[in-house]
């Protein structure tokens, strides 16, 4: 397992992921890549924070989930860089997202929230 992941994510949860980034990058406000997401957790402008699972070198994602549980901040998983992409509309790779503004994805990475919370905090 990768030093970084905290916890596993059901496929599942993966899958409504992608589906909640897909519509809060067309209705709210998303950061993407490392700098940005770090940026907008430590300006406690991020209400959800996804992170690929495959990002090499580790190191440049490794300090996203301490941050986040500083921060109070939800945090999943997806399984791969080009996967988080594509969920907001990227046509490259891309190591993080900071969901900032929800739009119309609010209830739905709510409802993701309420099913990874039990694994990811305390």
């Amino acid at each position: 397992m990768v030093s970084y992941i905290k916890f596993e994510v059901s496929d599942e949860v993966m899958a409504k992921t992608q589906e909640a980034l897909k519509i809060a990058s067309t209705s709210g406000t998303v950061k993407k890549g490392a700098n940005e997401v770090t940026k907008s957790i430590e300006r406690n402008l991020a209400k959800f924070v996804v992170i690929a699972k495959d990002v090499q070198p580790e190191e440049v994602v490794m300090h996203l989930p301490k941050l986040c549980d500083e921060k109070k901040i939800s945090y999943s998983y997806i399984a791969t860089k080009e996967d988080l992409g594509k969920s907001i509309g990227l046509n490259v790779p891309c190591t993080a997202v900071s969901v900032e503004k929800e739009g119309e994805a609010a209830d739905k990475i709510k409802e993701i929230i309420s099913l990874i919370t039990g694994k990811s905090k305390q």
